[in-house]
């Protein structure tokens, strides 16, 4: 598959492919002219790592998850850990947004009784 192709089964741009694979967070191979060549694997992939952006993981950390995802499974305890390390911290993220939101209510609340 080609990167037009991978970019809409990704649901992400070209360009984003290009930083990725600038960045190591995926390998990908080419074929005799150059051109890259995705294959069906690489499209989980590659929304998981966006699943990792979009939860706050830093780019830093998604290179090491990804360069120890490529050395294979005997890695796994360590991208275990690294995985319930983000979790804790999506964790903390969430409780902080939910007393933002718990604020933000309360404040609704006060312009909606001072209103009426």
């Amino acid at each position: 598959m080609r990167i037009g192709e991978m970019a809409k089964a990704a649901g992400i741009s070209e360009y984003t492919l290009r930083y990725y694979e600038k960045k190591g967070l995926i390998r990908v191979r080419r074929d005799d002219a150059g051109r890259r060549c995705y294959d069906e694997s690489d499209i989980e992939w590659i929304k998981f790592i966006k699943r990792l952006k979009d939860t706050g993981m830093l780019l830093k950390d998604i290179k090491e998850y990804s360069r120890l995802r490529y050395e294979g499974n005997a890695t796994m305890p360590e991208r275990l850990k690294m995985l319930e390390k983000h979790r804790e911290y999506v964790l903390e993220q969430q409780k902080k947004w939910a007393e933002y939101l718990s604020n933000l209510d309360d404040k609704i609340a006060f312009y909606r009784d001072s209103i009426l």
